[in-house]
């Protein structure tokens, strides 16, 4: 930037001039700021909804609030949930970049206020008398004078930001903020919903692994008879074996079933941010919990205003917006005006006392020439990024309404598998206990009531499967429709 230094009469005309223009600037909230004003993306239409409403669980409303998991009426998910909330190492890892971010707002805010600076300097000089003309007096040479020279000053610089380019970056780093704070609720969100999930599927598996465990004894006990009638002359070797089989492929399938309970755990104890180790006792089973008899779920006029990674891709447009404006800026001149003052001595000890001292004031204008189209190409580029964002967030909100749609539909498909599922149930399980009294009054033979205890160990599984899963749905249509965290208020914690 070109600085001119001025004499008495130039300060005084050059604060005349700057003076007026500084207050008309002020007056007008800035002279311009340069680029597009955002304005918020419209609201769904009145046609827009879901393809499905659920059947009777979904209620179309506001949608849920906060602490959504505490419907399932479990005190020890509520504790679980808690805890990852606060341990989870990814949402501490958010959390310290939602902290960076609302730092970057101070940081840009301050390049808006008078630069104050402070400086200190000690040097040597010699100076050369015949460069300036002084070779001697009376014919008599003189000698180059050397010296110590101690300096200490100040100076003041204020950016006047006449086309708006540090409030744009203000603007944009603001809306950067809110984007990560957007990001941070959803984390927690779907954190709180892969924890509510993976404590169904502990409890799904613990469910599993009991159904197992009564099979298999059932399966001895059919095996227990088969040979009593064998050695009665009643069977036959063909039905031993065939109950022998039956009990050896039940007990293949529990070791796996242990192995996922594992898996599960340690994925859990990951949810935590803590070791397997430390994770306790998880023996809840579906029984546990509460399945609502309806769920909030947001009408889509709503939903956009909930859901934090609709909102956090409203900010990035946000942010593309404003980031449009600094490039655009940069297309105009920049003018800063500013003061410096200096006290200089070659006693570092008398420099408060010293009346050899310098002040001036200055003004600098840096203006756009030629930069080979480096600046007309940024701009072309923000306006893309700002548009790519445009797309980004409608991408985000039909994806959004899609989940919706998607989940309100699997439950009005879970309610009714559930229903066949139970009718399905009752019927093996009556169709095993007529086998079993047609086998011990001799009627029929033990293949017939191994059939009947493979359907009813079908059936059981199968109804189980269901279960689990409109346990799950449930859960992700919570989250799908923003039950609700806020982290406005979140701060990284002291060090």
């Amino acid at each position: 930037m070109p600085r001119f230094q001025l004499g008495n009469d130039m300060k005084r005309t050059t604060a005349a001039a700057l003076v007026p223009l500084l207050g008309s600037c002020l007056l007008a909230g800035g002279c311009m700021t340069a680029g597009p004003d955002f304005t918020a993306p419209p609201a769904p239409s009145a046609s827009a909804g879901y393809a499905d409403d659920g059947g009777s669980r979904a209620v179309l409303n506001e949608g849920p609030e906060g602490q959504w998991w505490k419907v399932f009426g479990s005190a020890e998910l509520d504790a679980l949930v808690d805890r990852a909330l606060v341990g989870n190492h990814s949402l501490a890892a958010s959390r310290a970049t939602l902290a960076r971010a609302r730092e970057r707002i101070a940081a840009v805010a301050g390049k808006r206020l008078p630069q104050v600076d402070a400086q200190g300097r000690g040097e040597y000089q010699r100076v050369n008398l015949a460069a300036f003309g002084f070779d001697g007096f009376g014919g008599q040479s003189i000698s180059n004078p050397e010296f110590d020279l101690y300096t200490v000053g100040g100076g003041v610089s204020y950016d006047l930001d006449l086309f708006g380019k540090n409030r744009r970056a203000l603007e944009q780093a603001a809306a950067q903020a809110e984007a990560q704070q957007r990001a941070t609720s959803a984390a927690h969100l779907v954190i709180a919903g892969r924890v509510v999930s993976q404590v169904l599927a502990i409890a799904a598996l613990n469910d599993r692994i009991a159904t197992e465990r009564k099979l298999l004894s059932e399966d001895e006990r059919n095996l227990s008879l088969t040979q009593a009638r064998k050695n009665a002359g009643a069977g036959t070797l063909v039905e031993v074996l065939s109950a022998q089989g039956q009990l050896a492929g039940d007990k293949a399938s529990l070791p796996a079933l242990e192995q996922q309970l594992a898996e599960g755990r340690a994925m859990l104890a990951v949810l935590l941010g803590i070791s397997p180790a430390e994770l306790g006792s998880t023996d809840f089973v579906l029984d546990d919990f509460i399945l609502p008899a309806s769920v909030p779920v947001a009408l889509p006029s709503a939903l956009v205003h909930k859901r934090p990674d609709i909102l956090e891709s409203e900010s990035r447009l946000h942010a593309a917006v404003a980031g449009v404006g600094v490039a655009t800026a940069e297309l105009y001149p920049d003018i800063t005006i500013g003061a410096s003052i200096t006290q200089s001595t070659s006693e570092p000890g008398k420099i408060a006392n010293s009346k050899f001292n310098a002040f001036d004031i200055f003004a600098g204008i840096t203006a756009p020439i030629f930069h080979g189209g480096t600046i007309k190409a940024n701009k072309r580029g923000a306006e893309a990024e700002a548009r790519a964002a445009a797309a980004e967030y409608q991408q985000v909100v039909t994806e959004a309404f899609g989940q919706v749609s998607s989940l309100l539909s699997a439950l009005d498909s879970d309610s009714r598998e559930l229903e066949a599922r139970h009718e399905t149930a009752t019927i093996a399980d009556r169709s095993l206990h007529l086998s079993r009294r047609s086998f011990q009054v001799g009627n029929s033979g033990i293949l017939q009531v191994l059939d009947a205890s493979r359907s009813y160990q079908r059936a059981r599984l199968a109804l189980l499967e269901t279960r689990i899963r409109q346990y799950q749905n449930v859960a992700r249509l919570y989250v799908a429709t923003a039950g609700g965290w806020d982290v406005s208020e979140v701060t990284e914690p002291a060090s």
